[in-house]
């Protein structure tokens, strides 16, 4: 068969939040199979076998199936490419160790063009896995040699360059876990727990509680001790030196044993136990010096390091070290048998998601120190059986956490304290962590700021620690979900006034508000960004706003289409129309059906005890009612508009106009709006705003639960921000009605 021409990748856009495909972020890609449109995956020689021999796990796709080998049952019986490139890339995803279960491919109005999505939680990955799994699949049609690990490798080198550190990625999943959003605020592990006001902020294991003061003082070893002692902690004795001469002298009058470690060093990096020499200790020194800015010469304790994590005042977690050591066979060098027995562990390795890092013998340092201590190097060939230590220190990833005595827990949380940080990794070394230090004559060694959590998400040895939850539930009460009250606005009849109005109205119930809206982004009834700001880069901007306590978001359809929301969920979803489904065809939208699908997410982010405000004059807005997990607001100016009288009914609240002025309709009793006066005055005023938009203000604002009184007197006094008039959009919006 003749070579087949390439799939063409059309457009490519990363949908940030909440969008019509999924809650969560993905990566949409638009394809044009050319010739392969009428290329099944089952007419196409060897394609199958080929594709199962370099991605055997596919047999694990349940596909739409439902069932393991779900996908192969589609691939034999044939499925298009878009299909197959999907589950391709998800693979490849799954290979690289960031693993995914959600895509579709779903056909558009033009033959043989489709839309693929898959999840993506960081968009450079997803493009990286995108190119893999295009070069991957056509070159499985074409019967071509194509390299999968080399394609895995791509898509992980990627990862370790854009994706969350362990740390920071547990507390992450935890809070996600317990349905807090977030939004990563760099490139690096800043990230954002939480909206507005409610929000938390952490960078790897330290926290927006972790003060910087704190912070300084753990990194200044002498002053930590110093602090310790002081509130009785045991600490072992010791002083700062200068150079070589005064390390030896200090060692001579604390008393050998004795280690030497930089000041204000962590991860044990320049730390040398067990010194007794002055050659060890003047060579200790000079690796203690280039880490950090002076050094420190104490006593040295006898027993086993541990790492106790305390997390809020307690501890959460522990894990226990051991020396590394080689066993000689008379063959090997020294050399040889770390990379046999020390390196091949499948545990170590150089990236972060490592428990143990790889060890190297020709860096200047630590092993090269040992070594000479017993008076070998890299070269030598230890005699069979001889045991050869490598490493006395930064291995701590044995489990222990049920092990730990009251007293040694009192003793980590209490230096914690004494340093002042909510999240501390305290070293301590004790022959026995599970009796009291005055027993085992242990000490605590170091306290140290951003303590790494992986030691304890993957021991080596014992039961991985839930220490993500730990800092999430430090940060948060449990009954907090880190949201602020927020209201999206989508479609596309008078939204910014709507929105304008929601905001003035939850400013006046004494909230911090933002608006963001075609209008331009405001704060407070001040404008700050004059530009249309109805799309999710704007809202984001609102939502990482410490001051913000109430968010109003308009969300266009296109906006939606080409972004996503900037919010994963909200407390009030308003939908007012269908209209301008012709503006649409570049997404490929062309019907009310198509429409549906775009402005039914407003609808299906509504939080369970949240509320979505619908227009029930327009039947398509009004047939979105049974998609919202909350309560529904029908408004519309006719009483008599069927969706509102059934749903009314039903005992559902609404709201209306009877006799001229505005009612709001529970338990089927009129509620007359008070503070408003009659609505000949409001037009007067805005007589270009139709009063289906002030109806939507009123259900949004009671949805919020803002009194009626209050909406009432607030809509009565409403003022525009400064410099803004709130008809400018909405005489553009009419003026665009009466032409069309």
């Amino acid at each position: 068969m003749a070579p087949k021409n390439d799939i063409r990748i059309l457009d490519v856009r990363y949908l940030h939040g909440s969008n019509i495909w999924t809650y969560r972020e993905v990566l949409e890609v638009r394809l044009d199979l050319g010739e392969l449109e009428q290329y099944p995956s089952n007419t196409l020689p060897g394609l199958n076998q080929r594709l199962t021999t370099w991605l055997p796990a596919l047999i694990e796709h349940t596909c739409g199936v439902g069932e393991r080998g779900g996908f192969l049952q589609r691939l034999e019986g044939g499925t298009w490419m878009g299909h197959v490139l999907e589950h391709v890339i998800i693979e490849l995803l799954n290979l690289a160790g960031m693993p995914t279960t959600f895509g579709q491919t779903r056909e558009t109005t033009i033959s043989g063009v489709y839309k693929m999505v898959f999840r993506a939680p960081d968009e450079a990955v997803s493009r990286v896995a995108l190119a893999q799994g295009h070069a991957l699949l056509m070159a499985a049609i074409n019967d071509k040699p194509f390299e999968v690990p080399a394609a895995v490798a791509a898509i992980r080198t990627q990862i370790d360059r854009s994706f969350l550190g362990p740390s920071t990625d547990s507390i992450v999943t935890a809070a996600a876990e317990r349905k807090i959003p977030h939004i990563r605020l760099n490139a690096g592990n800043l990230v954002q727990l939480g909206y507005g006001k409610r929000q938390r902020r952490i960078w790897t294991a330290e926290s927006d509680h972790t003060g910087a003061i704190a912070e300084g003082i753990a990194q200044d070893k002498d002053l930590t001790k110093a602090l310790l002692t002081a509130c009785g902690v045991a600490v072992p004795e010791g002083q700062v030196v200068h150079n070589a001469a005064e390390a030896w002298e200090a060692a001579q009058d604390i008393g050998l044993p004795v280690v030497v470690k930089p000041s204000d060093g962590n991860h044990a990096r320049g730390v040398t136990l067990d010194l007794r020499e002055q050659a060890d200790i003047e060579a200790a020194f000079a690796l203690a010096d280039a880490e950090g800015s002076g050094v420190i010469v104490e006593r040295f304790i006898e027993g086993t390091e541990h790492r106790l994590l305390v997390v809020g005042g307690k501890v959460v977690a522990a894990t226990r070290g051991e020396p590394v050591w080689i066993v000689g066979d008379g063959v090997s060098s020294v050399e040889q048998l770390i990379d046999t027995q020390m390196n091949s562990d499948p545990r170590r390795g150089v990236e972060h998601q490592f428990p143990l890092t790889t060890i190297n013998v020709h860096k200047e340092g630590g092993v090269q120190l040992e070594l000479r201590r017993q008076r070998l190097t890299a070269a030598s060939v230890p005699a069979e059986g001889q045991r050869v230590l490598i490493q006395r220190t930064g291995n701590m990833a044995i489990d222990c956490t049920d092990d730990v005595h009251p007293d040694v827990a009192h003793a980590a949380a209490l230096a914690a304290r004494a340093v002042g940080l909510d999240i501390a990794g305290i070293d301590m070394v004790t022959r026995d962590v599970s009796r009291p230090l005055a027993v085992t004559r242990g000490a605590i060694v170091e306290v140290n700021a951003g303590p790494g959590l992986l030691m304890h998400l993957k021991p080596i040895h014992g039961q991985p620690r839930p220490v993500g939850r730990a800092v999430c539930d430090h940060l948060f009460a449990a009954d907090d979900s880190g949201r602020i009250p927020l209201v999206g606005v989508t479609g596309s009849r008078y939204t910014a006034a709507i929105a304008r109005m929601v905001g003035w109205i939850s400013h006046l119930d004494g909230k911090s508000t933002g608006v963001a809206c075609k209008d331009g982004l405001f704060l407070d009834r001040r404008c700050h960004d004059a530009a249309d700001s109805a799309h999710w880069q704007a809202g984001e901007r609102l939502l990482i706003n410490r001051n913000v306590e109430v968010a109003i978001i308009e969300n266009g359809a296109a906006s939606i289409l080409r972004d996503g929301l900037a919010y994963d969920r909200c407390q009030v979803g308003i939908v007012t129309d269908f209209e301008g489904i012709e503006a649409l065809a570049d997404f490929d939208v062309h019907t009310p059906e198509h429409m549906r699908k775009v402005l039914r997410t407003q609808v299906d982010v509504v939080l369970a005890d949240g509320c979505a405000v619908l227009n029930a004059a327009d039947p398509h807005v009004a047939e979105l009612a049974p998609l919202c997990d909350g309560e529904v607001i029908f408004y519309a100016a006719d009483p008599a508009t069927p969706a509102m009288v059934a749903h009314c009914a039903a005992g559902g609240r609404a709201v209306t106009m009877r006799n001229g002025r505005i009612a709001m309709v529970v338990n089927s009793q009129d509620v007359p709006l008070s503070g408003l006066a009659p609505l000949d005055h409001w037009r007067a005023r805005y007589g270009a705003l139709p009063d289906e938009a002030l109806l939507a203000a009123v259900a949004a604002g009671w949805a919020l639960g803002v009194h009626p009184r209050l909406i009432g007197a607030g809509l009565e006094a409403f003022e525009c921000e400064a410099g803004v008039p709130l008809l400018a959009s909405v005489v553009e919006e009419a003026v665009e009605a009466t032409t069309a």
